[in-house]
């Protein structure tokens, strides 16, 4: 039986590090928008993303899709250096010695919070080398409106940098579905560039998701050096 000493000792009793009511803080008279620890937050209302995107495509034209992942990437880096710091201080402990499902319930909750939909991960082709992220509710894909192909650029680089920093391999990733498409969800698939790479000629195909999965677990497993 445990003491009522020992949990009136503690220090507190950790909860979700992320829920929108303790985690998104600001003045609103001042415009500013902070997270539980201080640091700056940034709202992107549509009109801007919309105009972001537009923006850029005049520019740059057919190279915006690149720009936009690598943006993305870039995005990802400080998104995982800092959800990493900030899940440690406040749990006691680093990612690596969170069990898995105590981690998955944080990502959820934290790209909840931040406004980004809803994150499911699927770890059934992990044998294979694959990992496969779906998501709902995605601004960027609202934004960019219908097109011929996926269009969740910055959605991709994020999660290529996040899950590389989180593994310490070098991870490419590719969207097989998208809202934007009128798919109910966005997919995207993770793995070594290598494996990944032929997934983007069959995108350009339209082949489907489960098609474009099943090819991809068919390759043989790269080797190591």
């Amino acid at each position: 039986m445990i003491a009522v000493e020992e949990l009136t000792s503690q220090k507190h009793i950790p909860g979700n590090f992320f829920a929108p009511n303790v985690y998104v803080q600001g003045d609103t008279e001042l415009g500013l928008i902070e997270n539980r620890e201080g640091a700056r937050l940034i709202a992107l209302p549509e009109t801007l993303l919309s105009a972001l995107y537009s923006g850029l495509e005049h520019e740059v034209g057919p190279a915006a899709d690149l720009v936009l992942q690598q943006c993305g990437y870039y995005w990802g880096r400080n998104f995982y250096r800092r959800f990493a710091s900030e899940v440690s201080e406040y749990y006691g402990k680093s990612l690596a010695e969170m069990e898995m499902v105590e981690f998955l319930q944080l990502l959820k909750a934290c790209w909840k919070t931040y406004g980004w939909g809803l994150i499911e991960l699927d770890f059934s082709y992990h044998q294979q080398g694959f990992l496969v992220v779906q998501t709902q509710h995605s601004a960027f894909a609202k934004v960019r409106g219908a097109g011929e192909h996926p269009s969740c650029f910055v959605e991709s680089g994020l999660l290529s940098a996040f899950f590389s920093q989180l593994t310490g391999r070098e991870l490419g990733c590719v969207q097989t579905t998208c809202e934007s498409l009128q798919a109910t969800h966005n997919s995207f698939i993770l793995g070594l560039p290598e494996r990944i790479k032929a997934a983007e000629a069959w995108i350009k195909e339209a082949q489907d998701h489960d098609t474009i999965l099943s090819q991809l677990c068919s390759q043989p497993a790269a080797t190591v050096s």
